[in-house]
């Protein structure tokens, strides 16, 4: 009987053992490791990785910023203090390739006009009594081109075109394009004589500075009938941009 109470008794210690095996097994521990040290061998490796994912997280952010700025045209160089407005604006050469009348606005035509880009811009612009449908057809201009677009009576305006006006004895108002000269190509963009290359803004920055208004008072025809600001002349590669007949007139 004393051999039966042995064997009994280690059967029993047989059976703790498998049931401790097992629930090493489950909890993932060495054999006889103590699951108190585990855990808190486990907290270590855990921040670490908790850490590394933060910072694949934080370099993920970073790749983002950086391609956002690419997609804008990368990081913008320190701007100019002495920079004159007018270089801010953009001024490029046009020639419009359809023209109608705008259907709700009686001042208004709507205009597509070729400035050498992907496609023509559309833009409309209050020259119905100064210019009939025919000769607005194939107008060589000069397009402001990095203007906010704006909606006119319901047209989506992408830019304004550029003209020099003045005022008649009688009270009404003579208004004209600014022409760019036969040779310039369409998209140059126009610069100052005298003034440093145009970096143009963007458009929001020139919404928000209000730098065409800023440049108004200083943009006028010369005795020439040239376009000038601050009596810098606009230019393009075959000469300078000129309004038919007004001389000293306002440019807007």
């Amino acid at each position: 009987s004393h051999k039966i109470i042995i064997m009994g008794a280690k059967s029993a210690l047989e059976q703790l053992e498998d049931l401790i095996a097992d629930l090493e097994a489950k909890l993932n521990l060495a054999p006889g490791a103590d699951p108190v040290v585990a855990a808190d061998n486990k907290k270590p490796q855990q921040q670490q990785q908790k850490q590394q994912k933060q910072q694949k997280k934080k370099e993920k952010k970073q790749a983002a910023k950086q391609n956002a700025g690419k997609a804008k045209g990368g990081a913008a160089a320190p701007v100019d203090p002495n920079l004159p407005d007018i270089c801010k604006l953009e001024f490029k050469v046009g020639v419009i390739t359809k023209a109608w009348v705008h259907p709700d606005a009686d001042k208004l035509y709507c205009e597509e006009i070729d400035c050498g880009e992907e496609a023509p811009r559309q833009i409309a612009s209050g020259l119905r009594a100064h210019y009939s449908l025919e000769e607005m057809q194939g107008q060589r201009l000069l397009v402001v081109s990095n203007l906010k677009a704006k909606n006119l009576v319901g047209f989506k305006s992408f830019g304004m075109v550029l003209c020099a006006a003045e005022t008649n004895e009688d009270g009404t108002e003579k208004v004209e394009f600014v022409e760019p000269p036969e040779g310039a190509p369409l998209g140059e963009v126009v610069t100052f004589e005298g003034l440093p290359p145009p970096a143009p803004f963007s458009a929001s920055q020139v919404e928000k500075k209000k730098l065409f208004a800023a440049c108004m008072s200083g943009m006028k025809t010369n005795d020439k009938c040239e376009g000038t600001f601050n009596g810098a002349t606009f230019l393009t590669t075959a000469g300078p941009c000129k309004a038919k007949s007004i001389k000293g007139g306002a440019m807007r």
